[in-house]
């Protein structure tokens, strides 16, 4: 027997960790317990603060939602006004020195002539193409040739989505798509064209929300302390180190077991099928492609300049910087830096010389935060990388030489995209129904490998659902139909509903692992 017995295991306290927690403490039905290696909950939706005072999110995430479940969840953590600050998206791409409104493709009107030439003949050619074609892009880059012609292809998207994806877009199927890449209308790019005009608020996050405090950590930290202190293990003691996926039991690094009746995953399913030493799923495993991410972060004294304003996030598909994305974390909220009158003294300057002073002094302050993505198709120097990303600032105009760097963070997290490869399906449909026929249900960004399905709303929804599965075999529509939750405001669950099970008013008694085991003997036989 293990240590401890529960109905259902919960394997990680991120987003999605947390929505199979959340779930089983609104149902009050099957006994359940959620463990996590780190000492607060978050995962891969955390934030890290610098000695300084500067947060930095573990990359670019805001609140934006297609699920009313999820916003009661969260309302419920966050629930006054003025824990949340709202904003509307001013994002825009870099190119030649001219900030392009996003989506790109959208607003070729901004470019210089010669490109917008190329980019409305490729455009008139896709067109023309797409009329005739019969058969489905074979992969990423064909869905680009189709959607958006050549030039827009030669100038944007295949330079900006190896710079984000750490692979060429050849090798990426193209079924993540969906509402993530804006198709562009050759008619509007045209008209824009001619008239001068600029086209924007394209998708699911032209509004957003963002936490007054302690950054995108401090919802997850909000959520999971609304569940009871008792069925939660977080730091060493709840470390997994074998699953044990024939005799239902998990031990954590410090000896404890658990026997458990189905099993939430949501560490990434390689590093599951390593703890379960099954050397099949290790191998079926091994098609999953993955790239690193680098967040960089750098506190900068002085006024926020002019020319940043009120931006939000800024893509870089050109050469001349390592990184691919740029959040102005400091206008997310203003408690995401040190106030004003905080004393801190200058590092460096940002063109690498030495500081005038060392004295410590007032800001004011204000933040930049970058992603970089690291493979074995695109590698990175590691050891010069926040170097050459602040020069990569001075050479887009983001910040100046002498401008004061008060403050840094470097932090590579090893999963950082689960990519779209072409070899993507072949192996999640093989490996999620084999862990399934286990009881191990493998869902979140890296557990069910859908990066389509891995917005902080999407790895909730993919928690709860399976919960819904594994009590009540509810369909779960976010895994197995992106497009269909993407496309719609899902509205069935919400936080104010009530179950009964077990109780006075219930139909039957919930099967539990510990009810089945008072019934049985220790041979299997009925009491």
């Amino acid at each position: 027997m293990a240590d401890i017995n529960v109905d259902v295991l919960v394997i990680g306290a991120g987003p999605t960790g947390l929505g199979a927690a959340k779930r089983l403490n609104h149902i009050n039905g099957p006994s359940w317990l959620i463990l996590d290696s780190n000492d607060k909950a978050g995962g891969l939706a955390s934030t890290d603060i610098t000695p300084e005072g500067f947060l930095y999110d573990v990359g670019g995430h805001v609140i934006f939602s297609h699920y009313k479940y999820f916003d009661d969840c969260i309302d419920e953590a966050l629930p006054k006004e003025d824990d949340w600050y709202t904003h509307q998206r001013i994002s825009y791409v870099r190119y030649k020195g001219l900030w392009v409104p996003y989506p790109f493709q959208n607003n070729i009107s901004m470019l210089p002539k010669e490109d917008q030439v190329k980019c409305i003949d490729g455009l008139i050619d896709a067109a023309l193409d797409f009329r005739v074609a019969n058969t489905k892009p074979k992969d990423f880059d064909e869905w680009i040739v189709r959607m958006c012609g050549e030039g827009i292809a030669d100038i944007f998207m295949r330079p900006y989505n190896y710079k984000v994806w750490a692979v060429p877009t050849t090798k990426m199927q193209c079924q993540w798509l969906g509402e993530r890449v804006a198709a562009p209308d050759v008619k509007l790019v045209t008209k824009n064209v001619i008239l001068n005009k600029t086209a924007g608020n394209w998708g699911p996050n032209a509004t957003f929300r963002f936490p007054a405090r302690d950054g995108t950590g401090g919802i997850w930290i909000a959520v999971s302390d609304t569940l009871p202190e008792e069925k939660k293990r977080y730091g060493k003691k709840g470390e997994v180190t074998k699953v044990d996926a024939e005799k239902k039991v998990v031990t954590l690094s410090d000896g404890t077991t658990i026997g458990y009746g189905n099993l939430v995953n949501t560490m990434a399913v390689d590093a599951l099928v390593e703890k379960m030493g099954n050397k099949e799923l290790i191998s079926l495993s091994k098609g999953l492609y993955y790239s690193s991410t680098h967040v960089i972060g750098v506190g900068i004294r002085g006024e926020r300049p002019s020319r940043i304003g009120d931006k939000c996030w800024l893509y870089f598909p050109e050469d001349n910087c390592p990184f691919y994305r740029a959040t102005i974390f400091s206008n997310y909220s203003p408690y995401n830096q040190p106030q004003a009158d905080a004393k801190l003294p200058t590092l460096y300057l940002a063109d690498g010389s030495k500081a005038p002073s060392t004295e410590a002094k007032e800001g004011p302050y204000w933040s930049i935060m970058l992603e970089v993505s690291q493979s074995t198709m695109k590698p990175v120097d590691e050891e010069n990388l926040l170097k050459e990303c602040i020069q990569g600032l001075i050479n887009t105009e983001m910040i100046n030489a002498d401008d004061e760097i008060v403050s840094t963070y470097n932090r590579k997290f090893d999963h950082g995209y689960p990519t779209p490869a072409l070899e993507r399906e072949g192996v999640l449909k093989q490996l999620l129904p084999k862990l399934q026929d286990m009881g191990i249900y493998s869902r979140g960004r890296f557990g069910s490998w859908r990066y389509e399905v891995g917005n902080q709303d999407h790895s909730f929804m993919l928690g709860v659902e399976a919960v819904d599965a594994i009590v009540n075999g509810a369909v779960e529509l976010t895994l197995n139909y992106p497009d269909f939750v993407n496309g719609r405001q899902n509205t069935e669950r919400r936080l104010a509903q009530s179950f009964a099970f077990g109780g006075a008013s219930a139909s039957k008694e919930v099967p539990t692992r510990e009810r089945a085991a008072s019934k049985a003997g220790i041979n299997g036989t009925k009491k």
